[in-house]
């Protein structure tokens, strides 16, 4: 099932959305082989540098927020891990200050908009992410505070979720169904990266990877006891769902028992980038041959999912 590093297979590409602000930019684009190797997407919601000049004046202080909130060039990684496994790669354009495309449509901090709100605007767990300062367009950071000058108008607001979330996501759950309807069962791999975790007592260092299932709910169980064993096997400090469970991608886009799974994988930035943990190193391709094993493991226990589902429906 592996794609060998000395193929070059057919390829589907497309792009989707707008950038407001940069119309002519797409929102994101979409590489998948025409004849899959394995049933994953690997999707990169925050690693978008498409920024406005418009979207930089108006951050207080837009080269410290940008680069807080990227995942600072793991679309670089992706790009190579799916490259060397044969896997479909969704890579969002659209920086993550003008929308996090890892919150629902519905969290959003009310005060930071002008113009028309939801009556009532009131507190839910619709918007809890955004009342801690990062919802669907971020607005404080810890440590640093107010990202914006000034507030934004509801119209503004409109159009980021029209042109960036709703076909990202459009195109991530279309992707899916297609890769479900072929092998029987998908795999979503949502890459981010994470600043260097603090080690916790009992532990001989601090993870340098995380995996989260929304605490067992977004895939089945399997999957990430392999994707634990292969990171073990290969000598990496990983952790389960802490910090980092996951988030609006695998609510929305998974569904174990209809053959939908989804997992988030966060990757330690210090394993790739330089000191600054701004710019990448020659590490990046060992990172990404290391990512790509898991990602060739992790696609042939999908297959397997799949084609006992296939057999399930045969007999039924």
């Amino acid at each position: 099932m592996a794609q060998s590093e000395h193929e070059s297979p057919q390829m589907r590409e497309e792009a989707g959305g707008f950038v407001p602000g940069l119309e002519s930019q797409p929102a994101f684009t979409l590489r998948a082989p025409l004849s899959s190797p394995l049933p994953v997407l690997i999707a990169v919601p925050h690693a978008g540098r498409a920024y406005p000049g418009s979207l930089l004046a108006a951050m207080r202080d837009a080269n410290f927020a940008s680069l807080r909130l990227e995942d600072r060039l793991v679309d670089q990684v992706a790009d190579e891990v799916a490259l060397l496994s044969g896997a479909a790669l969704i890579v969002a354009h659209a920086p993550r200050a003008m929308l996090d495309l890892n919150r629902a449509r519905d969290d959003i901090d009310w005060e930071m908009i002008t113009g028309q709100r939801p009556h009532p605007a009131r507190h839910s767990q619709a918007n809890r992410r955004a009342r801690s300062g990062l919802g669907l367009v971020p607005r404080r950071l810890p440590g640093f505070g107010e990202v914006w000058r000034g507030p934004l108008p509801r119209e503004e607001l409109d159009r980021r979720i029209d042109g960036i979330h709703r076909p990202y996501h459009t195109a991530i759950a279309r992707e899916l169904a297609q890769i479900r309807d072929r092998w029987g069962a998908a795999l979503l791999l949502d890459l981010h990266s994470m600043p260097p975790l603090r080690g916790q007592a009992g532990q001989a260092e601090a993870p340098q990877f995380v995996l989260g299932d929304r605490f067992g709910t977004s895939c089945d169980a399997d999957l990430v006891g392999r994707g634990f064993r292969y990171l073990e096997a290969k000598g990496k400090p990983v952790a389960h769902n802490r910090p980092y469970a996951g988030g609006f991608v695998l609510d929305a886009h998974s569904a174990p028992a209809r053959g939908l799974h989804a997992m988030q994988l966060e990757v330690c930035r210090s394993t790739y980038l330089d000191a600054r943990l701004a710019e990448a190193t020659a590490r990046i391709g060992v990172l990404a041959r290391l990512v790509a094993g898991m990602v060739r493991e992790l696609g042939e226990a999908v297959a397997e999912i799949g084609r006992g589902a296939q057999l399930q429906h045969a007999a039924e």
